[in-house]
Parts: C-alpha cells; sequence; structure tokens
C-alpha cells in the first residue's frame, strides 16, 4: 500500500503523536512509539518535543472549523442555486434593469454608525436623500442616505423613541414620533426639525404613528390599546378608537386614508373604516396567529394581479376599494396575507425568530420581511408566497425595522413637498401605491439591535 502522506509530512506526524502522548502522561506508549519509529535523543529533545507538542490539537482543530466553514458554504451555495433557479438569465438581466423587480443585495451600500442603542424605526423623507431613525437612546437621527452621512441629532424624548414618520398636509412636510414617554412630538424639516408640538393624551407607551394620506391627520396605536387620529395642525385628539383587547403595536392607514389596519398582542388584526371619522366602524377583524402580532401592511393595487386568484377573484378585474389584500406579522414566525373577507390566503413559513416589519414591493410581486432571526427575506406572491431571496446574516443582531423609499413622482407636473408626500404615502414599513407615474426607487433601509442602520440600493 502507497503511503498516502510525504516523507516529511509523515515525520510531522509522528513527532506529534509522540510529543501529544508525552504532554498528556504517556511515557510508555511514547517511549514505545519513539523506539518503533527510531527517535533518538538528538533528533527529537526536548525543545523539539515542546514544538510539536500542541501541534496535533491545533490541526484537529483547524479541521473541524474547516469542516464548519465547508458546511457553511454549502449552505450559502445551496440558497444561491436556489435564487438561480427561480430566475432565468433574461429574467435576472431584467430585474437588475426593471425596478418593479429589484430585490436587495448584500453587501449593503452603507451601514451608519451613531446611535448608542438599539435602533426601532425608520422613515424616509418622501421628498429629499434624508432618512429619519428612532432609538432606545431617545434620540432621532437624520441621516443623508445618498451620501451616507449623519445630518442632525434631534433631542425632546425623555424615554425610547419608538416609531417615526413622515407626512402632512399640503404646502410642508413634517416629521412625527412617538415614545415610551407618552408623546407624539411634531418637528418641521424646513426650520432645522424645530420641535413645533408636542401631543399628549395616551395613558401607556406610544408604539407607532402614522400620518393618514390626504390631509393633517395623524394615526397612533399604544399600549393603553386604543387607537387614536390628531389633528397635527392644531394638535387636539379628534378620536380615540378602541376595539382591541391588549397593547396595539402597529397601525397601518390605506393609501385614500379611508381605512385603519391595526395589530397587537391580542393576536388579532383589526380594518377600520375611517371614512366618517366621528363614527369609525369596525369593519373586519382577523384572527389566527398563535402569538403577539408585531407588524401590519396593507398591499399596493400591483399586488392585485398576483393575489386576487388566490382570494377566487378575477385577475384582470378593478379593484373595489383600496384595501383589498393585508399582511401580519407575528412572533410565531410566520406571515399571514388575508382579503377583505378575513380569509387567510397564505402563511409564509421560513422565519425561525419574531417577524419583527413587513412591507409590500411598490411592484407588487414579492413581500419583504425582517426578523430577529437577523435575516431579510423576499417572498414571491406569484409562486404562492414561496421564499426567492434569504439576506443572511444581514445584521450582527436582530433586526428591528424596514423601510422602502417613497416612488419619484415623474411625467407629471412638479407638486410641492406636501403633496409629494400624500402622493407616496410614507411609513416605516409600508409603501404607497404604485400608480404609472411614480418611478420606484430602488433604496431601502433596515435597522437593528446592534445599532446600525444599513442603506441598500441598487
Amino acid at each position: 500500500m502507497s503511503p498516502i502522506l510525504a516523507s516529511r509530512q509523515a515525520e510531522e506526524l509522528h513527532k506529534s503523536i509522540v510529543a501529544y502522548l508525552s504532554a498528556n502522561e504517556l511515557p510508555n506508549a511514547a517511549a514505545a512509539l519513539r523506539e518503533e519509529l527510531k527517535l533518538s535523543e538528538d533528533v527529537f529533545d526536548p525543545a523539539t518535543m515542546k514544538k510539536y507538542e500542541t501541534l496535533l490539537e491545533k490541526k484537529w482543530t483547524s479541521i473541524a472549523r474547516l469542516q464548519r466553514k465547508i458546511l457553511d458554504l454549502e449552505s450559502h451555495n445551496a440558497a444561491l442555486q436556489s435564487e438561480l433557479d427561480n430566475a432565468s438569465l433574461t429574467t435576472s438581466s431584467k430585474r437588475n434593469k426593471d425596478p418593479t423587480s429589484w430585490l436587495p443585495t448584500l453587501p449593503a451600500r452603507y451601514t451608519l454608525e451613531s446611535h448608542r442603542s438599539t435602533i426601532n424605526c425608520l422613515a424616509f423623507h418622501p421628498k429629499f436623500s434624508s432618512i429619519a431613525s428612532g432609538s432606545d437612546d431617545c434620540t432621532i437621527k437624520i441621516w443623508d442616505w445618498e451620501l451616507g452621512e449623519l445630518e442632525q441629532t434631534l433631542k425632546g424624548h425623555t424615554r425610547a423613541v419608538l416609531d417615526v414618520d413622515y407626512g402632512g398636509a399640503q404646502g410642508g412636510v413634517i416629521l412625527a414620533s412617538c415614545s415610551s414617554d407618552l408623546s407624539i412630538k411634531l418637528w418641521d424639516p424646513a426650520d432645522g426639525y424645530k420641535n413645533v408640538r408636542t401631543l399628549v393624551g395616551h395613558d401607556h407607551s406610544i408604539s407607532a404613528v402614522r400620518f393618514i394620506p390626504g390631509g393633517n391627520l395623524l394615526a397612533s396605536a399604544s399600549r393603553d390599546k386604543d387607537l387614536r387620529i390628531w389633528d397635527s395642525t392644531t394638535g387636539f385628539c379628534v378620536k380615540a378608537i378602541q376595539g382591541h383587547t391588549a397593547w396595539v403595536r402597529d397601525v397601518c392607514p390605506s393609501f385614500d386614508g379611508n381605512f385603519l389596519l391595526s395589530t397587537g398582542d391580542d393576536m388579532s388584526a383589526r380594518l377600520w373604516d375611517i371614512s366618517n371619522l366621528m363614527n369609525p366602524d369596525s369593519k373586519l377583524t382577523m384572527v389566527g396567529h398563535d402569538h403577539v402580532i408585531e407588524c401590519c401592511a396593507i398591499a399596493p393595487a400591483t399586488s392585485y394581479q398576483y393575489l386576487a386568484q388566490l382570494a377566487g377573484l378575477k385577475k384582470n378585474a378593478t379593484t373595489r376599494n383600496t384595501v383589498e389584500f393585508m399582511a401580519t406579522g407575528s412572533r410565531d414566525k410566520t406571515i399571514k396575507v388575508w382579503d377583505t373577507r378575513g380569509a387567510c390566503l397564505m402563511t409564509l413559513v421560513g422565519h425561525d425568530n419574531w417577524v419583527r416589519a413587513i412591507m409590500f414591493h411598490p411592484g407588487g410581486k414579492y413581500l419583504l420581511s425582517v426578523s430577529d432571526d437577523r435575516t431579510l427575506r423576499c417572498w414571491d406572491l406569484s409562486q404562492d408566497g414561496k421564499c426567492v431571496k434569504t439576506l443572511s446574516d444581514a445584521h450582527a443582531r436582530f433586526i428591528t425595522c424596514l423601510a422602502w423609499a417613497p416612488g419619484i413622482v415623474k411625467d407629471a407636473p412638479a407638486a410641492s413637498e406636501g403633496q409629494t408626500a400624500e402622493s407616496n404615502g410614507a411609513s416605516k414599513s409600508k409603501t404607497g401605491e404604485n400608480s404609472s407615474n411614480v418611478q420606484i426607487r430602488c433604496v431601502i433601509a433596515t435597522g437593528s439591535v446592534d445599532e446600525t442602520l444599513k442603506i441598500f440600493a441598487s
């Protein structure tokens, strides 16, 4: 039988074995092997023994590390192969050029660092290249996402900032923030982000704040189990909406401003008709998750063609209203897609931990999600919600929030900041309705417990 190792390699292995036996107080075995190998004292003196005594263990642990690395590479290769199988070369080429099919890829364009604690929320400015982030460090930071630079730090909240959103009436954009300090604050970007108003009324932490498209109204969700609607110009609470039996975690307005979708600790998602603001109506209650529902999103009209068939509707039919389909993400590690009858059309399974934020792709074909499992996943609604892309370890720790840059209005008269905000409906994890005159911007952002904000862009 021919030797597997070269003579020099075999010599090193023999010396390593003898040194290992000697170091582990097995002198008889070491002496027997030395005699068999004819390793005399002048060839294998104490200095040489010292050199070789840990070599065998080092080689052994190196092999184990290499085996783990091989397994990781094989897993990554399988994920890439799966993605390749789901898209032909022509489709991939088209995806790189077509914003309606664009999906984020690693590495991120920028990793932004300045917060000193968990980043809880993100919001893109509807017009400029600014993005706001709110954190457990009680601050809001304004960044330039095109340059990857910190522009400003806003201080005013006395406890964790849980959500931020841009919006406002025609004529100007304002930034709203909410906090565990029981307040909502309004900041004016046109005046150096001056705090122009503080809204008080909730009895517990305020989890989410959203501008309602089409005017001055603002919706908030709180741990006090209430939804509230505010007039941002006066600071008055216009209406308190009650129905949830536990902490309300998230709220999402429809693109026409006539409906609110809310979710919370009572494991239900509720759709509210607020077209008659003085008498809001609970239209629908969706139950099916097995744990707290962290987040929700309303599908844009562009998703109708991919979801209609599942709901038993005609694929090319005109949508009946602005809330045909919705999605919810839960601590039970699943995402559910619902229709306006309250029927669950699909359950997306793949995350290994709490689902923290979801959003529909502006092109309508995909749904994106982030989780405490440190991944960003892309689900193809045209393939029954198949996970077609996973960005593994997108952050070093839990991913808490997700945002898509609002589209740019094109082939239309120039709009004011307020009009732009209304048309885009910018928010932390929601995208506005995509129409033929809105150009999709291929820019998304994620925030994490690792205190970083990442920008993914084409």
